[in-house]
């Protein structure tokens, strides 16, 4: 018995060492990733795996307890480094394409929980007002305490017509509400636009996908053929990002030909990198340049950008190029601050690890990680203030830090209570109206939306109205 778990013990090193000196080959790391494997730390994990192949209650397959020793080693590092099995490969692949399965939530962890970064519009979790800093604490009779990342996701997307109960835990609310939502094939539209009145365009970009720089060409065209451009709305709240050479194409629809987009810094050679407003950086093969179609106007229509705590990574990386250039004027909240980059590194079975491999920085140089993107012109999202609460980068466990110090600013600590009974219901009678405003679903790019609104008076020279 002893010498099949020394044998299992070997081949537990084997393929960890293999993996190891794989994922450094793929890398193409610098000399310190060269230094021999540290064979005492592996023959603890040797150790760990004997054990449990010994003792553990019930017998557990060694792929496994592989797959689980590397999901451990990636989610470690920080928020956005992952395992990737066949499945969420499949799905990640599947994703950018803008189109699977599931209810339409951008997700991340939190001590152990699923907290939602954004819902996606227009599917089964926006419609149910399921809203951004939420709590996923089970899903079905599951806890999700324990779960990776990958696994909640995994459970949350399936075929479309199955349900699926999320309980819920929401500050503000003293019980954890119970959502029962319908799957559907989540076909995400990257872009949108309309006419807000003649001369006036709104253009909105939801998540950065393979066909979206494309996708901004026609509404863009389709815009300016109904008559001149006096202003030009950027619509990027909500947006979790995506692709990188999506924002490099969004932002070079806008810029000067060869202006710098992002450049990015990391330990391996391929991580040091600038990308400017050419082809070559936003094209994939040799593919037509599509941005070449653009009325001339585009590049220099009067515009406002509009970010708020949703907008994260792509979109921050065009919110910063248009910023820096003095393109537009960015208007809205703080965004997220997601200034790191993933690798996607396929492995020989199906199955890949995502690993941040860099940090990116704006055309001036400064990086946005654990910071986000400080608007120009600073305008909540209603006339009372934030819709709720917001994570941010700097809120989730193990992020980076941002190499120029500091980080996020620090939250306003709540104001004392007042002893006077008749100010104490005047405030409550206020926050129930703020909550009831909270509670009314709110359409961006609606006719209610506060920020746009701003932005449009902004555009025709009016004087902006802050929030009370």
């Amino acid at each position: 018995m002893q010498t099949k778990l020394k044998q299992a013990g070997l081949v537990a090193i084997g393929v960890l060492a293999g993996v190891l000196i794989s994922l450094n080959f793929s890398a193409n790391a610098n000399k310190e990733a060269n230094n021999p494997l540290p064979v005492e730390e592996l023959r603890s994990f040797a150790d760990v795996f004997n054990a449990i192949k010994a003792g553990y209650v019930e017998p557990v397959e060694d792929k496994r307890l592989i797959n689980n020793a590397i999901s451990g080693m990636l989610s470690n590092l920080d928020p956005h480094s992952a395992y990737l099995d066949a499945d969420a490969f499949k799905d990640l692949q599947v994703g950018t394409q803008g189109e699977f399965g599931g209810l339409g939530i951008e997700v991340g962890m939190e001590d152990g929980f699923v907290k939602v970064v954004s819902p996606i519009e227009d599917t089964p979790a926006f419609r149910a007002g399921i809203k951004a800093g939420d709590l996923i604490i089970k899903l079905d009779d599951t806890s999700v305490k324990g779960l990776t990342l990958n696994d909640a996701v995994k459970r949350m997307r399936g075929k479309p017509k199955t349900t699926i109960t999320l309980t819920v835990s929401r500050k503000g609310e003293t019980r954890p509400l119970i959502f029962t939502l319908t799957r559907e094939v989540i076909k995400v539209q990257s872009v949108k636009s309309k006419l807000i009145e003649p001369g006036y365009g709104y253009v909105r970009v939801t998540q950065f996908q393979e066909g979206t720089t494309q996708y901004l060409v026609k509404h863009l065209n389709d815009l300016f053929k109904q008559g001149p451009m006096k202003g030009l709305v950027l619509d990027l709240r909500n947006d979790p990002g995506g692709l990188l050479h999506g924002a490099i194409g969004v932002s070079a629809a806008f810029l000067p030909p060869k202006s710098l987009v992002v450049s990015t810094d990391g330990r391996t050679e391929d991580a040091k990198r600038k990308y400017f407003a050419i082809s070559e950086d936003y094209l994939r093969g040799t593919r037509e340049d599509y941005l070449k179609n653009l009325p001339a106007a585009v590049k220099t229509v009067p515009m406002v950008v509009l970010v708020n705590g949703g907008s994260a990574s792509a979109s921050e990386i065009v919110a910063g190029a248009l910023q820096d250039h003095k393109r537009a004027v960015v208007l809205g909240t703080q965004s997220f601050g997601k200034g790191s980059v993933q690798t996607i590194l396929p492995l020989n079975n199906n199955t890949a690890i995502k690993l941040t491999t860099a940090r990116y920085f704006t055309p001036s140089g400064h990086s946005i990680q654990a910071k986000g993107i400080e608007p120009d012109i600073k305008v909540e999202d209603t006339a009372n203030g934030e819709l709720g609460l917001r994570i941010r980068e700097a809120d989730l466990e193990r992020h980076l830090d941002n190499p120029e110090g500091g980080g996020a600013p620090a939250k306003p600590k709540p104001e004392p209570q007042s002893k006077n009974d008749k100010t104490d219901k005047k405030d409550a009678t206020k926050a129930k109206g703020e909550d009831e405003e909270a509670k009314t679903p709110f359409e961006i790019g609606g006719k209610n939306d506060y920020q746009l609104s701003q932005a449009m008076n902004l555009l025709k020279g009016l004087q902006i109205i802050q929030a009370k």
